[in-house]
């Protein structure tokens, strides 16, 4: 309705229909209409022309910051350092870690990759070292894809300042994060430099010596897993990730590590709960952990180098030697 229709003949007769006493506040109103509205035709046309376009253009402005912000968001993913925001398809490492043995169905079927001694292109006993690597570049690391890459030399070195910080530590702040420039992701980035990553986050066999490992010896009690599957939901509620260590031990069919980063639905009527995982040897898709609590008991994926069903699961990288 146009501002000359709003005229004090107009406003005062709905003021007389809704009350009949008007207060003293409200009493004035018609004069500063009036007043208002010789205002506004006081005003050069331009500039009545113009107020309708700068509310227009400050929407628009609010929305291209808004899209804007989200865009930075997207680019340096893990900024926010909770493990609900994780994506595999951004976060993990684009290359796989490879087992000693060859494997079919869970099976060895030959050992001769053990006793190969040119082995230029396998990647082999770094599950732990992996996992490790992913939690840590997303609580340490932020990524800059405007700007240009680094030179390697500069590039390990920023790598080693990530990878040697303590991952059971509280994300970074992103002023304070060690930043890859030329990458949007690590994905991206472990794709571009698959060698130069390996070589520098870490070595494989320092893993075998980690005093955590030494519980699958010994804790194999169905109450030790029960209070395992608590401790996940607690980390998990906590927005942390959870790094597991996988072991049958004395069978031997898994010795593996994964990193447990979200529910893969909600839990069933009968307690089951459904877990993804990032595993180093599966670097095309996200796997799946389960708890069973009627058998009070954890149940991996099968693939090619495991026959699927029991494992135990120990958390690790949680705490300082754990």
């Amino acid at each position: 309705m146009p501002l000359r229709d709003c005229s004090p003949q107009r406003i005062r007769p709905l003021a007389d229909r809704s009350s009949n006493v008007i207060p003293n506040g409200v009493r004035n109103l018609p004069i500063e209409a009036r007043n208002t509205q010789g205002t506004k035709r006081d005003q050069p046309a331009y500039v009545r022309s113009f107020t309708p376009f700068r509310t227009t253009a400050c929407q628009i402005v609010t929305v291209a910051v808004t899209l804007g912000l989200a865009s930075v968001v997207n680019s340096f993913g893990s900024q926010a350092g909770s493990a609900s925001g994780f994506s595999y398809y951004r976060d993990s490492l684009a290359f796989a870690n490879t087992t000693v043995f060859a494997y079919e169905q869970g099976k060895i079927v030959s050992h001769r990759n053990f006793f190969e001694r040119k082995k230029p292109d396998r990647y082999t006993r770094r599950c732990f070292v992996m996992t490790r690597t992913v939690e840590q570049f997303y609580k340490f690391a932020r990524f800059d894809p405007k700007s240009p890459p680094l030179d390697d030399s500069e590039l390990h070195k920023r790598i080693r300042a990530v990878t040697r910080k303590p991952p059971w530590h509280d994300p970074l702040p992103l002023e304070k994060r060690v930043v890859f420039p030329g990458y949007r992701n690590l994905r991206e980035m472990s794709q571009a430099q698959t060698r130069l990553m390996q070589r520098n986050i870490g070595l494989g066999w320092v893993a075998y010596l980690r005093p955590g490992n030494f519980r699958m010896f010994y804790l194999h009690n169905k109450n030790y897993q029960k209070k395992t599957h608590e401790e996940l939901e607690q980390t998990l509620a906590r927005g942390e990730f959870f790094i597991a260590y996988l072991s049958d031990y004395p069978i031997l069919h898994i010795n593996h590590s994964v990193l447990v980063y979200t529910h893969d639905d909600h839990r069933t009527a009968d307690g089951i709960d459904r877990y993804l995982v990032y595993d180093p040897n599966h670097s095309d898709a996200p796997r799946h952990l389960k708890w069973l609590p009627a058998k009070r008991e954890f149940s991996y994926e099968k693939d090619q180098e495991f026959v699927g069903g029991f494992t135990r699961v120990f958390q690790v990288y949680g705490k300082f030697l754990q």
